[in-house]
């Protein structure tokens, strides 16, 4: 058996997108991450927590691992969707379907894909 210890992003910036998951998530840039520094972590409760990492090549291909990400204090999948494209992310693929599953495949300033899952709130409403 393994732990996951970090999910890791290469980054042609680490402090500017991590700066920017943490306006996202709601998680703390870890301390004494600073502007120029080639590796910045956002740091969750246990593992695994993000890590980015300054790499020379930019992205060229759709990412073969992605984070997904669901609404909370009370937002919607939908709500949360129109929060991150205030921050500055875009949507890549739009897969809400009319009986409110599905989700949506998002891309971070940097063109990292994530996707926008319902919350949990939704899903027991779906099912009740």
């Amino acid at each position: 058996m393994i732990e996951i210890h970090a999910v890791t992003f290469d980054a042609a910036d680490p402090y500017e997108i991590a700066s920017w998951w943490s306006k996202a998530t709601g998680l703390p840039l870890g301390e004494g991450d600073k502007p120029g520094d080639d590796e910045v972590m956002l740091r969750t409760e246990r593992d695994p927590f993000l890590l980015f990492i300054r790499v020379p090549e930019g992205k060229t291909v759709k990412n073969r691992v992605h984070v997904d990400v669901n609404g909370t204090a009370g937002r919607t999948r939908d709500e949360e969707v129109e929060r991150l494209i205030g921050l500055g992310a875009t949507v890549h693929d739009d897969r809400r379907q009319p009986d409110g599953s599905g989700w949506v495949t998002m891309l971070d300033p940097e063109g990292n894909e994530f996707c926008v899952c319902r919350s949990q709130a939704e899903r027991e409403t779906a099912t009740a």
